[in-house]
């Protein structure tokens, strides 16, 4: 996984810019108890920006060379593969992890299976429709290690939720343009405006449906039954 260059571009103006609308992006949609399980896959290095370590104890992140905020519990693991026991975790952080995976839909049915029934997950990730115009280092890539980054369509990702059993709740989108701020940091995105966001997050809910199961419906069978010659009564006889 080379995420060198995410790193890298995060120090520019432009990636300061989109940092500070994710950070607070992540900042208001944590909202989890202190005691509840966060797992983190993929460290950035500014996670005390947007979650207390010292008040949510329980928040650890899993990433390949231990990286990641110095205070909170660390786990050297891959993506697709982690130590993690299966429905243990209540909300999954996501930020731009994807890209850089090989087997992308592996690494959402990892995130499905550490999840609790009801767990949240949060993913951050490029918009591939403007991230390139933007990305102006990328030019000089060849200078650089190869970066196999391969960034998701909105829709693709929200297909392969559903297919998990997550229920989208929020779709919001980002932008560092910094020649037009816009009025507010974090937008819906829609069709009209989803071609010029620069990256976006999706919030979801995992979902357990438990089959009912139903006892078949017994129908009656009548029958025919014979019966005696009434006796006459005493009146009749009278």
């Amino acid at each position: 996984m080379k995420r060198k260059f995410l790193f890298e571009w995060f120090q520019t103006p432009k990636g300061l810019v989109l940092r500070q609308q994710e950070t607070d992006y992540l900042r208001r949609n944590i909202t989890v108890s202190c005691k509840q399980a966060i797992l983190q896959i993929g460290a950035l290095g500014w996670e005390q920006d947007f979650i207390d370590c010292s008040f949510y104890t329980r928040f650890v992140i899993a990433d390949n060379k231990a990286r990641g905020c110095e205070q909170s519990a660390k786990i050297q693991s891959t993506a697709n593969l982690m130590p993690i026991k299966t429905e243990s975790i209540d909300m999954v952080i996501l930020p731009h992890i994807l890209e850089f995976e090989r087997d992308q839909h592996h690494v959402l049915r990892e995130v499905e299976r550490v999840l609790k029934p009801e767990g949240k997950l949060i993913m951050i990730s490029f918009n591939p429709w403007r991230v390139f115009t933007y990305w102006q280092y990328l030019k000089n890539r060849e200078k650089h290690d190869p970066w196999l980054g391969v960034f998701i369509r909105r829709a693709k990702i929200i297909d392969w939720l559903k297919l998990l059993n997550f229920e989208i709740e929020t779709v919001v989108g980002f932008n560092f343009d910094i020649n037009k701020p816009e009025p507010h940091l974090i937008e819906s995105l829609r069709k009209k405006n989803a071609l010029f966001a620069a990256a976006y997050a999706v919030k979801a809910v995992k979902r357990r449906y438990n089959l009912i199961p139903l006892e078949p419906v017994r129908t009656r069978k009548f029958r025919l039954v014979s019966v005696g010659v009434l006796e006459p009564s005493n009146r009749s006889k009278i």
